[in-house]
C-alpha cells in the first residue's frame, strides 16, 4: 500500500496586517493542499507595523481553527531571499498567489515565467480573490487606519485592535 505524500503550498506575502482578503485566498487554499507554509517575507528596507511574532499570533488565532475544522495543517514562518527557495526549504511543491485583478495578473505572470527557470519542480496557483474581498490591499489598511479610519469592513477584529494598538504604540514612541 502505498503512502499518500502530503501535497504542500507556500502561502507568501508580508501579512502587515491580516486582512478579509488573505483569509479568503488561505481558506481556499487549504482545500488544495494537505500543509499550508504561511510564509511572511522579510525585507530590510521596510519596517512593518505589526512584528513578526504579532503577525503569526494573528495567523495562529484566525487561521488555526479553520485549518483545523478542513483537516489541513498550517505553518508559519518568515523568509528573506527567493519566494522558490522558502518554497523548496518548507517541501511546497506548489507556491499560492491571490490576484486581485488585472494589474497583479501582469506581475505574477512575469514572476511565474522566472520561478520556472530558477526551480522547475515548483508550480504556482493563482487563486482570483472573491468579488468582496478583491478591493482590499494591507498598505489601503494601514493607511486608513493610520489617519483613523473604520478598518473593520477589511480585516478581523483581532486583526483591527492589534493595528490599532501599533499605531498608537508608534505615535508614542515618536513623541
Amino acid at each position: 500500500m502505498a503512502v499518500k505524500k502530503l501535497r504542500t503550498g507556500l502561502y507568501p506575502g508580508t501579512f502587515d496586517p491580516m486582512t478579509n482578503g488573505h483569509i479568503d485566498i488561505i481558506r481556499r487554499s487549504l482545500s488544495l493542499v494537505d500543509h499550508l507554509v504561511i510564509a511572511m517575507g522579510v525585507n530590510a528596507t521596510k519596517a512593518p507595523l505589526l512584528t513578526f511574532e504579532e503577525r503569526v499570533a494573528l495567523i495562529d488565532s484566525e487561521i488555526g481553527p479553520m485549518a483545523k475544522k478542513l483537516g489541513a495543517k498550517i505553518s508559519t514562518v518568515s523568509f528573506t531571499g527567493l519566494v522558490v527557495d522558502a518554497a523548496d526549504d518548507h517541501g511546497a511543491s506548489v507556491i499560492i498567489r491571490g490576484l486581485r485583478g488585472s494589474v497583479d495578473y501582469e506581475y505574477e505572470a512575469q514572476m511565474v515565467g522566472m520561478n520556472r527557470i530558477m526551480n522547475p519542480k515548483v508550480e504556482t496557483i493563482f487563486l482570483s480573490a472573491s468579488p468582496d474581498t478583491q478591493f482590499i490591499s494591507s498598505t489601503l489598511v494601514r493607511q486608513i487606519a493610520s489617519m483613523g479610519g473604520d478598518i473593520s469592513p477589511f480585516v478581523p477584529k483581532r486583526v483591527e485592535k492589534k493595528v490599532f494598538a501599533a499605531i498608537a504604540k508608534s505615535r508614542k514612541t515618536q513623541k
